[in-house]
């Protein structure tokens, strides 16, 4: 009887088992982070992602880095590009990114790069991200060259 009793019980708890772990879960989120210099200055997740921040780059220095990461809901992002913009949108730069084998993979650019860009009495760029997964790009944030302190417009 009390051999039963364990058969039955470990064959109960294998189904139970076998039903939670055949459901996937879709773990982590759509979102994405910016550093400069390896020190977060903008991150957006969910909904938040459609409020745009700008990214001051008043105090930053030819030698600094930007470094972007972003996540596709724990998939690998391919064919990731991110881009800069003039204020008509019009395209000065892109940086192409190998594809990698992890799901959040940092892309990094020069602030140098980015500050050759400024022409004239331009004041402010556009941070756009594309991949396989998100063809139609995402605005990341706005590249102001202003005064420092990070607004949201």
């Amino acid at each position: 009887m009390k051999n039963r009793k364990n058969i039955v019980l470990s064959l109960l708890l294998t189904a139970v088992s076998t039903i939670f772990f055949s459901f996937t879960t879709n773990w982590g989120g759509e979102g994405f982070e910016v550093y400069l210099n390896n020190k977060l200055v903008v991150q957006k997740f969910g909904p938040e992602m459609n409020t745009v921040q700008t990214l001051q780059l008043a105090d930053a220095t030819a030698e600094d880095q930007l470094i972007i990461k972003y996540h596709h809901c724990g998939r690998v992002g391919k064919n990731r590009v991110i881009t800069i913009k003039d204020g008509q949108n019009k395209i000065l730069k892109e940086f192409r990114y190998n594809d990698s084998n992890k799901p959040v993979s940092a892309m990094s650019c020069g602030v140098k790069d980015i500050i050759n860009l400024k022409k004239g009495n331009t004041t402010s760029l556009k941070l756009y991200y594309t991949s396989t997964e998100l063809p139609a790009g995402r605005l990341l944030a706005a590249i102001s060259f202003g005064a420092t302190g990070n607004t949201t417009p």
